[in-house]
């Protein structure tokens, strides 16, 4: 079967409707209810997992073995699975995290305790960690950001997981399972592998795979394509409480993305576009199961909360699979001083010196010191509360005791006895533990993926055809387009880029990635002539001075795709950076004031009403 000429029964079969209930450990507990009874749906998914998330149930499990899993997945399902049941829904969750069988046990003493008669699967063999001492001995266990080997590090890793893809998925749904927990596969594999068993997808039906993989990415974070979190959030309907997503996914991999009636937010080319540009890096979007050309995305209006994802092009999957280690960082701790009225340099520049004077070592006897001077005061103030600046000192050391109690109460003692004004929002506390995210490529030999249903197990081969991936990452994406017409010499008002372009961004490891979008033919022709990598770098600013950026466009979508390498130092769960996701980086580049030509003004204004 092909995906450009399927047979006539795999053509005639209806969208299968896969909805979203989770975006993140920790989304809307109603969520899984909502989906359920607000409209007919095929399939139930969810993501609980990120790479902060795995680090945080391995040390759970750590402590209680049967433990690692999403213990709110469980919450849900003892809500809505005797419905989903009945009804024939299948549901799909990375809620396993780092024990997907131990999460297989608890479904089924939940369905004992129920009475529901469910099927329950499990997909397993991500976790590296007992075999990777093993493994490194052959494989060296290189930083893809960055270059550096683990061992060099010093560290211990405490995690080790595969980023798995679908068909373990694919194979438990075949065997009949009702609900499917996995452990660490990619984000939209569990929306591809209910598609591809629908439909009957091959292996290679790259075609086919690549749309739902893009449909899966578009949905992964729930309430974020239904207007969460969007630039122009004015224009969504009712976002106090936006409506999960659902992808309704095509034989050919083409879909509509769209939400139950009557629920809160907007599913528009803009919602989706945002989501599309939220956390990629190079032109391919690499997948264990098939690797996206992310340019070949088109996105049209289909009514009513409705946008269609056609003419996605994949290709076959990297011949390396993604693994994310955790390693314990050590221990940080951070306080935060409050600065009003007159003197803000001045007084920052005291409280450094005096606190430093005062700890052994000074900054420099931490392994690492930041100090970052948040300026939100203004000049003649017209409240208290508009005289304020923020002083954030953070500190981290593998030595609990010199980054806890000795730190913060350091602080406190110097309250009377320094600037005045002087008070703090942080109480005195203790050290809190952190993890280093490293990622690292390894052959797929050294993966060996199962799928548990009932009693039986079995193991999922790798893919069955590879790329290279330094042919697949070194592929040029598609070239920004030449401008039509002489920007340089139109007249310009000095207002803010948000006022015509809007912003996604979030992490991606230690890189953060910011997408900027064009609604209209000729913005996107003017802001492909205005941002470069060097004037990306200049709008963020003296903290990116240094880093590498690089910029992927992306035309389909009016879009360019900005990767800032390294700002986010070792991860999210390392990263002192008072935004350490980057989920605010697209904001603060919409607020900085540049030279727009004034007949794109006209044009936005008449867009945005």
């Amino acid at each position: 079967m092909s995906p450009t000429d399927p047979d006539a029964a795999t053509a005639a079969l209806p969208p299968l409707r896969v909805a979203n209930c989770s975006g993140f450990f920790g989304d809307r507990m109603s969520a899984a209810r909502e989906m359920v009874d607000g409209g007919p749906i095929d399939v139930l998914t969810g993501d609980w997992l990120a790479e902060l998330t795995m680090l945080i149930l391995a040390r759970q499990k750590a402590k209680d073995p049967t433990a690692g899993y999403a213990r709110t997945f469980l919450t849900q399902m003892a809500d809505v699975l005797g419905d989903c049941v009945a009804r024939g829904i299948k549901v799909v969750s990375n809620a396993g995290g780092q024990n997907p069988q131990g999460c297989a046990a608890a479904l089924e003493a939940l369905c004992a305790e129920h009475g529901i008669d469910a099927r329950i699967a499990w997909v397993g063999g991500d976790d590296l960690l007992p075999d990777l001492e093993t493994i490194a001995a052959t494989h060296p266990l290189i930083n893809t950001d960055t270059g550096e080997a683990l061992d060099d590090l010093g560290v211990v890793a405490v995690t080790a997981n595969a980023y798995l893809g679908a068909w373990g998925i694919v194979d438990a749904l075949a065997d009949g399972a009702d609900v499917v927990v996995t452990g660490r596969v990619t984000d939209a594999a569990v929306v591809l592998g209910p598609a591809a068993w629908h439909f009957g997808w091959s292996r290679t039906d790259w075609d086919a795979l690549a749309g739902a993989i893009v449909a899966g990415h578009v949905i992964e974070c729930g309430t974020q394509c239904t207007g969460g979190n969007y630039a122009f959030f004015e224009e969504i309907q009712d976002l106090r409480r936006p409506g999960f997503p659902i992808a309704e996914i095509h034989s050919d991999g083409s879909s509509v993305i769209t939400k139950h009636p009557g629920t809160g937010g907007t599913v528009s080319l803009g919602t989706v576009t945002a989501q599309l540009l939220y956390e990629i890096q190079g032109p391919t979007y690499l997948n264990p199961d098939v690797s996206v050309q992310l340019g070949s995305i088109r996105l049209s209006d289909e009514g009513s909360d409705r946008v269609r994802i056609s003419g996605v092009v994949g290709l076959p999957p990297p011949d390396r699979v993604k693994v994310a280690i955790n390693s314990d960082g050590g221990w940080r701790n951070a306080m935060t001083f409050v600065l009003t009225g007159l003197d803000i340099e001045a007084k920052a520049a005291l409280v450094e010196s005096t606190l430093w004077s005062l700890l052994p070592g000074g900054a420099s006897g931490f392994a690492r010191a930041e100090v970052e001077l948040l300026r939100a005061d203004h000049t003649d103030p017209t409240t208290n509360e508009a005289a304020v600046a923020l002083l954030r000192v953070s500190v981290a050391d593998p030595d609990r005791s010199k980054v806890g109690r000795a730190f913060s109460d350091t602080v406190t003692s110097m309250l009377l006895a320094s600037y005045p004004g002087m008070f703090t929002t942080t109480p005195p506390g203790d050290a809190t533990a952190f993890g280093i995210y490293w990622p690292v490529l390894l052959p797929w030999s050294t993966v060996s993926a199962v799928v548990g249903v009932g009693d039986t197990t079995h193991s999922i081969p790798p893919p069955p055809q590879t790329s290279p991936i330094n042919v697949l990452v070194d592929t040029p994406g598609p070239h920004l387009p030449t401008p039509t017409r002489d920007w340089a010499n139109e007249p310009a008002t000095l207002v803010p880029l948000g006022r015509l372009i809007g912003a996604r961004s979030g992490d991606k490891g230690g890189n953060a990635n910011v997408g900027l979008w064009a609604r209209d033919d000729e913005t996107y022709d003017w802001l492909c002539w205005y941002l470069d990598a060097d004037r990306l770098r200049t709008l963020i600013g003296p903290e990116a001075h240094d880093l590498a950026v690089s910029i992927v466009p992306l035309p389909n979508l009016r879009a360019l795709n900005g990767i800032v390498h390294g700002l986010l130092g070792r991860g999210v769960a390392a990263s002192m950076r008072l935004d350490a996701q980057a989920k605010g980086l697209g904001e603060y580049l919409r607020a900085s004031n540049v030279l727009v030509p004034e007949v794109l003004l006209a044009r936005s204004d008449a867009v945005a009403h």
